[in-house]
């Protein structure tokens, strides 16, 4: 399989014609991946634009890549949105890189009341822009032709206003209903996942309270950097996307 770069836009790319990749971007292929003269490589924006062709020139500073063929790919209705909690160490971030390779669509950073990592002032700033990172590079290896959204960290009484347009589903061990058995409805599906010590009962209150729904993944209780990506994996298969 060709290796898949990003551009930070692909609206002029024409087949036929020569597209650049410059700065960290052409560093990383070819410093760290080593593509050569002659390579056929894919590239994207991230947006739904699809290019494939073959690398014409290829140095630390700049790649030219002479376009063979162009496609886009719309975006995926309904929307599959991942409201992970702040966690310690790298759990946060582990959900992060597997859901976006799973194939979330957007991924918002939650404070909930047990997260013992507490993002505020810079350390937000610095953090979202590290979860975006981690959604780029996950996007890459994964091949994706849409970069999911990271959205700014929100509170509970903001999540709560989700659950009046779209469908919001708590992901609660104590809950009774199965996620296997959720039927989409057409409004896009957002996943809440607490952190370590999970989400309190008047979390749970104040969501099912706005309209979200209380799922069982399954008999066993996750960690907060598996949750997230199985619930994905399970409603892939609901959405027929997999």
């Amino acid at each position: 399989m060709a290796l898949h770069f990003l551009l930070e836009s692909a609206s002029d790319a024409v087949v036929g014609g020569v597209v650049s990749l410059t700065g960290a971007e052409a560093k990383h292929a070819a410093v760290v991946r080593r593509v050569r003269v002659g390579e056929a490589i894919t590239i994207g924006d991230g947006a739904g634009v699809w290019l494939t062709g073959v690398a014409e020139q290829v140095a630390p500073s700049r790649v030219d890549v002479r376009i063979s063929a162009r496609s886009e790919e719309a975006a995926s209705i309904p929307r599959l949105v991942l409201v992970q909690a702040l966690a310690k160490g790298d759990r946060d971030e582990l959900a992060v890189q597997a859901a976006c390779e799973l194939g979330v669509d957007e991924i918002v950073p939650w404070q909930a009341s047990r997260s013992v990592s507490r993002w505020e002032g810079p350390k937000a700033v610095r953090g979202r822009e590290r979860w975006t990172t981690i959604v780029r590079e996950a996007a890459k290896q994964s091949h994706r032709a849409w970069l999911p959204a990271v959205s700014p960290p929100v509170s509970t009484t903001q999540l709560m206003e989700r659950a009046s347009s779209q469908r919001v589903l708590i992901l609660d061990p104590g809950a009774t209903t199965r996620l296997s058995a959720v039927e989409p409805d057409g409004r896009d599906l957002v996943l809440v996942v607490g952190p370590e010590g999970g989400i309190s009962d008047a979390e749970i209150a104040k969501l099912t309270a706005a309209g979200a729904e209380r799922v069982l993944i399954g008999d066993t209780v996750l960690r907060t950097s598996t949750a997230g990506p199985a619930a994905i994996a399970v409603l892939s298969v609901a959405l027929g996307r997999w």
